[in-house]
Order: C-alpha cells, then sequence, then structure tokens
C-alpha cells in the first residue's frame, strides 16, 4: 500500500514544500561538505570527498530507519500510510513528465526558448543545439531520469525500505552535484561517481525492460554500449528503439541510427510512453510490496 500512495502523490501532486523536501535537505549538506573537501592532489581529494559521501549516507540511513520504526508502531494501515508519505519525495515522476513537456511546448515560441527549457534539465551546452537536437536531448532526458527519479527508487524501496530509498536519493544527488569526471571534481568526486553506477546498475536495465521489453535484447545491448555511461544507455537506447527515433549527441553516440530524427510530437509521444511506463512500474512495485517486506523481514 506504501508504494500506491506514494505514486498516486508523485503522479497527481506537485513537489512537497521545499522547508519540508529531503532532497533539498540533501543538496544543502552536499553543498556544505564541498567547501572542506579539496580538488587535489588525488589522495586527499578521494578520501575526503569519501568521508563526506559516507557521513551523508549515513545520516540518510538512519533518519530512514527512524521512519521505519515509527511506521512499524503505527500498525498496518497507518504505518503504511506513514511509509507511503515518506516515499513521496523520494520520486520525481510527474516533475520529469511536466520538464520535458514544457521542452516540446517552448520549441513553438522558437529555437532559442527550447534550448533555455532544455538547460534546465540538461547539463550539456544547449546554446548551438537544433531543434530536433534540443527533441532528442529531451527525450534522452526523459528515459535516463525516469530510472533515476521513479524506478530506481522503488527498487531500492522493495529490496531496503525506505533507508534504501533515501540512500539512492542521496547517492544520486550526490552524484549530479560531485559526480564529474573532469575539473575540480574528477578526484574528490569519484566516490560519488562510482556509488550511483552501483546503484543505478539494476535500475537502469529495468527501465530499459519496461520501455522496451526484453524480446529483442541483443538490439538493445548494441545501441546501449554506445555511451560512455555503464547505465544511461540502456534507457536510452530502449526509448530510441521504442519510438523509432535516432537519438544523437555530437561527438559522444549515435543511437539507433535507422531511426528518423526527433520531430514535432516526438516529445509527446515519449512523454506518453513514460507515463505509461512510470504507471506500470508503481503497479508492479505495488504488487511486489507485500513480498519484499516479508523478504526483509519486517512487518507487513
Amino acid at each position: 500500500m506504501s508504494v500506491v500512495v506514494a505514486g498516486a502523490l508523485d503522479l497527481t501532486l506537485r513537489e512537497p514544500p521545499v522547508r519540508l523536501h529531503p532532497v533539498v535537505a540533501i543538496g544543502r549538506y552536499l553543498s556544505a561538505a564541498e567547501r572542506s573537501i579539496p580538488a587535489g592532489p588525488p589522495f586527499p581529494a578521494i578520501t575526503t570527498g569519501a568521508a563526506a559521501w559516507l557521513g551523508g549516507a549515513v545520516g540518510v540511513v538512519a533518519v530512514g530507519r527512524l521512519v521505519e520504526r515509527v511506521a512499524d508502531r503505527r500498525g498496518r494501515l497507518w504505518g503504511s500510510l506513514v511509509r507511503g508519505v515518506a516515499l513521496w519525495p523520494l520520486l520525481s515522476a510527474r516533475l520529469l513528465l511536466a520538464e520535458v513537456q514544457a521542452v516540446e511546448s517552448s520549441l513553438g515560441r522558437g529555437p532559442e526558448v527550447g534550448r533555455e527549457a532544455l538547460a534546465r534539465i540538461v547539463s550539456r551546452d544547449t546554446g548551438e543545439l537544433r531543434p530536433e537536437e534540443v527533441r532528442a536531448a529531451a527525450i534522452e532526458s526523459l528515459s535516463e531520469n525516469l530510472s533515476d527519479s521513479l524506478i530506481a527508487p522503488l527498487f531500492w524501496y522493495l529490496l531496503a525500505g525506505i533507508p534504501g530509498a533515501a540512500l539512492y536519493r542521496f547517492a544520486n544527488t550526490a552524484d549530479a552535484c560531485w559526480g564529474y569526471r573532469s575539473g575540480r571534481w574528477e578526484y574528490a568526486g569519484l566516490v560519488a561517481a562510482r556509488a550511483d553506477d552501483a546503484l543505478n546498475l539494476v535500475p537502469a536495465r529495468l527501465t530499459a525492460l519496461l520501455l522496451y521489453g526484453g524480446s529483442r535484447w541483443p538490439d538493445l545491448r548494441r545501441e546501449a554500449i554506445k555511451t560512455s555511461s555503464p547505465n544511461a544507455g540502456w534507457p536510452m537506447a530502449a526509448i530510441a528503439l521504442r519510438l523509432g527515433l535516432r537519438l544523437t549527441k555530437r561527438g559522444h553516440y549515435d543511437l539507433n541510427p535507422a531511426g528518423a530524427a526527433p520531430g514535432p510530437g516526438d516529445v509527446t509521444e515519449a512523454v506518453r510512453a513514460g507515463r505509461r511506463t512510470a504507471l506500470v512500474a508503481v503497479a508492479v512495485a505495488a504488487a511486489s510490496e507485500g513480498i519484499a517486506r516479508r523478504h526483509r523481514g519486517a512487518p507487513r
């Protein structure tokens, strides 16, 4: 029931207030901690970054365990509601779908407006992208973040309850802030980047399966391994193949090169596919929750 509560809240309501949002609190911790992390030399940067990451991880797991204890004391119904409300802000499918759809709406007012909307959801330079590249990047972001913002936290919730989902959200946020492979975070963010890679290993492939299915796994794998990321290529390849689109990032990868360049309507179709996949993911997680809790030895 907790998954149903969290999924319903996420897919129908706005994000929780900023002052109560755990991801905002995580961001504040990361911003404060980074001031004590040196950029180099390598060994001090790696070890200090690792200590800061571990300190935050321990903190969110402790809070998650406290939530679980409170829920266990409230009985089955109220405990499920407590867990559901706690899980809700660790998901973010509705906001993702809205931001991606906003890119297409903005393109209707001109390429520059579309690029500005895209810049809110991707880290790449959007200044010189053509409209089809803007659409491709938005669709790629949708597929990758469908894993990050919904399927991965649900996966870790099923495995380890609220502490697992909270740890995943911390790791994913730390990777977004510190997990760069060059510059100031080349060494300082190494642990953050590798931890996020490890925690996303299974969810990224589950997302690909939900988006595209497993009947043509060799085609999916062939496209997925074109990207440098061990995980991001899987959901991106899945949506490219599902929609018959060519998704290209200049100088980096060319997914499904036989597909069509994204045009008007393709972002909207990708959002529909993402919404359907999100609903399936919530349904599967909800159906699995009781089994997962029994396996963990937790009260139902």
